[in-house]
């Protein structure tokens, strides 16, 4: 039990939160209605697996896979009889990975949903969900839409859910929520104009090595690395008579070091996926559960509990690198360094691995995981190659005490902004921008009189000097949390822009010079600016978006950009994630396949897949009051001037 809760904490601390680089689908669902009488009826779902994956089945225990389980949306003149009951040829077998009995099929899954009608009309409309996996990789959730429709005397049997998907007609949602033909897709006009102005890729790579690098160097001075230095350097230059294999030796396992931290980001990509990580990154769910890892990490950190990894993990390694000779000898000890430096290090990785998987990239957590480990592996090698540095080496102390509780209050200061996603995509309004502002301003504020030696945690020394170096830290988190007091008031704040709630959650806001949307409604806003005679500035963004608050607060706040915006556009925001349930569901057909979009958010993902060919944010784009695009679309790019021309381009094709 106590393996699988672990095992369970390390897949959050990882990141580990859904499928694949690419689209897989392993399993067919059909799904059937069958009469048994006028009052009696089932639903059947029938799925064909593919070779090498299973489908999980229902009433699963806690702490296992999902349970495959029988979803209403709309039901009337019909009740359900019983659950839904799995049929055939089910397998029962002992789960390595959940440490725990399953129940799944293989080749071919069915479940049945008995029902009882109850009037002379019924119509139930829903949808089946499930998981699956093989043996190295599981898929999100996934859901098998169905509806059915009848006459209860009739005794004859309704369509099923594939004749309905054949007679739905292949055409966009414009059909269902627009007036005019504003939905139309225009993918071919809007390339035209050529590719989209971004700067993305090379600018967050950069930044993922920088923060791995940084993340590592933290690290070392961690009291669970610190010390183990020395002594390694040491080991590697006595236990050879020759000085040039002593340093080899060292340069060989800070390798290692990097060959395992960099094969545990690619892991978590080819394993898990990183475009379903990003599309988990907006999910409410996955952050509470970040919110919460960070919480406990940061209470590790403050002296609450050690996270450590099981001890006979470590002396296994430890013993198996004894028995053994020559690299292999050298690459387990790397590897034993990992697992005895865990409650260090273990916290580090995971804030790091969670924040790129808002990426999409299928190397960024490789690219954090390089910088990291170079940063660790650094010191070994340079103090195998310069021994007599080690005499200088600052000795381990209460120092590296202060420096674990300061990444507890980073780490608790970073936990906001995943509950602060969960809030905005449900609309909870429990943390609005002055609250999260607040809450930092105490953090910061905290860590500053910790750091001048004001609150002591359970692993402090008595030492009551404080340092130079940890005075002018205590004056930067300080000055820090004075710089966000105006930000209660409605002041840009810039330096956390990318952090805090955007700036319409402000309850209270003197500062005038910020953009603000005239609508969150697509056909609302056409209709609108057709009428005006303006041109329409679509602004796809997310709550949990860090690019979209950067741009809004770094570049929309520029007076030319803003003036542009307000008096020359119609500006429609359109929040992907938004949670908000439609007053009724929209079947649309994509990619051959019917998708039923349920939320605000849905429809207007749904909206700029289709009509732009887009799904990442932020994602700008300018079209005339027949929805025709007026210039290439605009990403992430803080360049003004560039927006400046984006905007001014876009005016004058109008006009034209």
């Amino acid at each position: 039990m106590k393996k699988t809760f672990f095992l369970s904490c390390l897949l959050m601390v990882l990141g580990l939160t859904t499928a694949f680089a690419q689209i897989q689908d392993p399993v067919q669902f059909k799904t059937e209605w069958k009469s048994i009488s006028d009052t009696e009826a089932q639903i059947v779902f029938t799925g064909v697996i593919d070779a090498g994956w299973h489908v999980y089945s229902t009433d699963l225990p806690e702490g296992g896979p999902i349970s495959a389980t029988f979803n209403t949306d709309k039901m009337e003149g019909i009740e359900l009889d019983g659950k839904l009951m799995p049929e055939g040829k089910e397998i029962e077998a002992y789960d390595k990975v959940f440490e725990m009995q399953l129940r799944y099929f293989e080749g071919k899954a069915t479940f049945v949903q008995k029902l009882k009608i109850t009037a002379a009309n019924y119509f139930i409309e829903g949808y089946l969900q499930y998981g699956s996996c093989d043996d190295e990789n599981c898929l999100p959730p996934t859901d098998v839409e169905f509806s059915f429709s009848g006459k209860g005397a009739a005794g004859a049997p309704a369509a099923t859910s594939e004749d309905k998907k054949e007679e739905a007609p292949a055409a966009s949602v414009s059909s269902a929520v627009s007036t005019a033909d504003y939905w139309a897709p225009v993918i071919d006009k809007l390339n035209a104009f050529g590719e989209e102005t971004a700067n993305t890729t090379n600018q967050s790579w950069f930044y993922i090595f920088f923060a791995g690098f940084i993340g590592g160097l933290l690290a070392l001075f961690t009291p669970c690395v610190w010390p183990i230095i020395p002594m390694t350097v040491s080991f590697f230059l006595k236990r050879s008579k020759d000085k040039k294999k002593g340093i080899r030796d060292a340069w060989t396992y800070g390798a290692s070091i990097v060959v395992i931290y960099v094969t545990l980001g690619l892991a978590i990509t080819l394993i898990f996926g990183a475009s379903a990580l990003n599309a988990l990154s907006t999910n409410a769910v996955f952050n509470i559960l970040f919110f919460l890892m960070l919480v406990v990490f940061a209470a590790s950190f403050f002296g609450a509990f050690e996270i450590t990894l099981p001890s006979k993990w470590s002396n296994a390694v430890d013993s198996k690198a004894e028995q053994t000779s020559g690299l292999l000898s050298i690459f387990l000890m790397a590897f034993t360094l990992s697992l005895v430096s865990f409650s260090c290090t273990g916290p580090i990785i995971g804030f790091l691995l969670v924040e790129v998987s808002t990426t999409g990239s299928v190397v960024a957590p490789a690219i954090g995981m390089l910088g990291f480990a170079l940063a660790l592996a650094l010191p070994f090698t340079l103090f195998a190659m310069f021994p007599s540095w080690l005499k200088q080496m600052p000795k381990s102390g209460g120092w590296m005490n202060v420096i674990k509780v300061t990444l507890g209050f980073l780490e608790l200061a970073f936990a906001l902004k995943f509950l602060s996603v969960a809030d905005l995509a449900y609309g909870w309004r429990i943390l609005d921008r002055e609250t999260f502002l607040a809450l930092w301003i105490v953090i910061f504020g905290l860590l500053g009189i910790y750091l001048l030696g004001k609150i002591k945690f359970p692993h402090d020394d008595d030492d009551t000097t404080v340092s130079v170096p940890r005075f002018f830290m205590a004056l930067c988190s300080l000055a820090f949390a004075v710089y966000m007091v105006p930000g209660l008031w409605g002041a840009p704040l810039k330096a956390v822009s990318a952090f805090a709630p955007p700036m319409n959650t402000q309850d209270f806001n003197l500062y005038k010079n910020e953009v603000h949307a005239q609508f969150d409604d697509f056909d609302a806003g056409m209709e609108y600016a057709r009428r005006n005679g303006k041109p329409v500035m679509l602004d796809f963004t997310g709550y949990g978006c860090v690019n979209c608050r950067k741009m809004e607060l770094a570049v929309w706040t520029d007076s030319k950009v803003s003036k542009l915006i307000q008096d020359d556009y119609v500006l429609i925001t359109l929040y992907v994630d938004n949670k908000t349930p439609l007053p009724e569901h929209i079947k649309v057909m994509e990619n051959g396949k019917e998708r039923t979009l349920r939320t605000l958010g849905d429809k207007w993902s749904y909206l700029q897949r289709v009509k732009f060919g887009a799904n990442a944010q932020p994602f700008y784009v300018l079209i005339d009051n027949d929805g025709n695009p007026l210039n290439k679309s605009y990403s992430f790019d803080e360049d003004v001037n560039k927006y400046v021309d984006f905007l001014e381009t876009g005016l004058n094709n109008y006009k034209k």
